[in-house]
């Protein structure tokens, strides 16, 4: 699998932060697609070819956690990867729990989230049986 072959989409209220994590993960040669709410992101759809969601905790609206459980619910099985600037003990539980690929607290590293991306990429494709490779 190529990373041009998946779409990353970005949840991110901020706009400067969204710009960087979309700067960032085209750099490295993935496709993007970006929203400024949860509720914009349902409204759009999770794409076909989507590899990985990667979300803000606190959005206006509907929080990331509350984003991952509305698309499971609806059967989106698409990785989530939370990040947030507002770490509390407990949530990063919380997060994994309700069953987010991976939890990164900012400012991080645009290795780190890159990393987590392409685990979060190749676990899903491992599920689906090597399916997208």
């Amino acid at each position: 699998m190529t990373s041009s072959s998946r779409t990353l989409l970005i949840v991110e209220d901020d706009a400067s932060m969204r710009q960087s994590m979309e700067r960032l993960v085209a750099a490295a040669g993935f496709s993007v697609l970006a929203y400024e709410s949860a509720e914009a992101l349902l409204a759009a759809g999770v794409p076909r070819d989507a590899g990985c969601i990667i979300s803000d905790l606190r959005l206006p609206g509907a929080s990331g956690i509350e984003l991952l459980a509305l698309l499971r619910t609806h059967g989106c099985s698409t990785p989530l990867i939370v990040i947030t600037a507002f770490d509390t003990p407990g949530l990063v539980h919380e997060a994994i729990d309700a069953g987010a690929a991976a939890y990164l607290v900012k400012p991080f590293l645009g290795s780190d989230l890159l990393e987590a991306v392409r685990t979060a990429i190749a676990d899903l494709a491992s599920k689906n049986g090597g399916a997208g490779d």
